[in-house]
């Protein structure tokens, strides 16, 4: 896999004190406070991550964005382009509150931000959100069985909508379910909760199922691809491949698992069954909750022009595997945004017609195993 690894309300976090520098011109506010003066807990408020991993950052992304003086005006540092694309990122203000900020023009920001999105996508996404190796999916699988206690499982899917500004053409195609403009993001993480595999930008109202079969996700797991293993490895007197994990917005398929609808006639193995897949299917909750979290211009209404949108997301889930990978401290006062935020996240369902048999039987299966698995313990 990649490489790796109750909040309080927030009338009771402590407040904070004004900082000096908050008052500081911004004419030389980037080279004289932030490069000498900011603290460790500054770098991870303000940038997401610490200073030793924007420094690190940095370098990775110099090939691409590396800049010379010319004769009419000085280029802006690498680090500063990148400082206020982070900047954006993570807090999600007005281009112009930024451009004051760094003492630059709005233009320049925006720029900033397309053009380091872009190069983080380039460069960095074959580094930190790429497909697992065959040796990685083992591990994968590991990870999930001994954290999540789930047996041949290499990852959970789940989709996220990002609110917009009505784009200038199609608006209705990006209303969603709960009445708010959206485009849709479907991400598939690890048992640590990084990304190896997403697919952005749909308009908010496209299904969930409709996107899982436009990506490159269903054509390997309908194919065999990275989610079998050859030869198939045996659970329960039976060969079976890996698989994944997802809810019920998603088609039941022998590689993509999902709960019983909830009933009272559910079996007491149906029942084990749902416990032990949404204990283990909620790394991918958790993973999207710490991603707009951290950046938070996911969770706020996007202004950006809609040929930007899509790269920013891709952006922001590298830049979440790379605090991840990396350690990086996550704030959980961070959190405090998105669990109240105003417009909740939809929810799809897909048609039982849509389920596939193979997938019944394989859901099966593991009904029987833990429930044999729950009558061990008890006894």
């Amino acid at each position: 896999m990649m490489i790796a690894q109750t909040s309080r309300p927030t009338s009771e976090l402590p407040a904070r004190p004004t900082r000096v520098w908050s008052n500081i011109e911004s004419t030389d506010w980037w080279e004289r406070v932030v490069m000498r003066e900011f603290q460790p807990s500054d770098w991870l408020e303000k940038f997401r991550m610490t200073k030793e991993t924007f420094f690190l950052l940095c370098g990775k992304l110099k090939p691409r964005l590396n800049r010379q003086d010319t004769r009419l005006r000085p280029a802006l540092p690498l680090e500063k382009r990148v400082a206020v694309a982070l900047w954006r990122l993570a807090s999600n203000v007005e281009y112009r509150t930024i451009s004051t900020l760094f003492g630059v023009g709005r233009s320049t920001v925006c720029k900033c931000v397309r053009d380091v999105c872009h190069a983080i996508v380039l460069l960095l996404r074959p580094l930190y959100l790429r497909t697992p190796s065959e040796h990685e999916l083992e591990d994968a699988a590991r990870l999930f069985a001994t954290r999540w206690g789930f047996p041949h499982c290499v990852g959970a899917v789940g989709s996220l909508h990002v609110p917009i500004i009505a784009p200038s053409s199609n608006t209705d195609n990006y209303w969603n379910s709960r009445g708010w403009l959206s485009v849709v993001t479907q991400g598939a993480v690890n048992g640590l909760g990084q990304f190896w595999d997403v697919c952005a930008g749909f308009p908010g109202s496209t299904e969930h199922s409709a996107i899982l079969q436009n990506s490159t996700l269903w054509a390997r797991g309908c194919d065999g691809g990275f989610l079998l293993h050859d030869p198939p490895l045996d659970f329960m007197g039976r060969p079976l491949g890996y698989l994944m994990l997802g809810d019920a917005g998603y088609p039941l398929k022998s590689w993509l698992l999902k709960s019983y609808p909830e009933s009272s006639e559910l079996t007491a193995g149906q029942r084990a069954f749902n416990r032990k897949l949404e204990r283990a299917r909620g790394v991918v909750d958790e993973a999207f909750l710490r991603l707009r979290a951290r950046w938070q211009c996911l969770l706020k209404r996007n202004d950006c022009r809609m040929d930007v949108v899509p790269t920013m997301i891709l952006a922001c889930c590298v830049l979440h595997n790379v605090c991840e990978v990396h350690g990086d401290e996550f704030d959980e006062r961070w959190e405090e945004a998105v669990r109240h935020e105003e417009s909740p996240q939809p929810a799809d369902e897909v048609s039982p017609s849509a389920d596939d048999r193979d997938g019944e039987e394989v859901r099966a299966l593991f009904c029987e195993y833990f429930l044999q698995q729950e009558n061990q313990q008890r006894t």
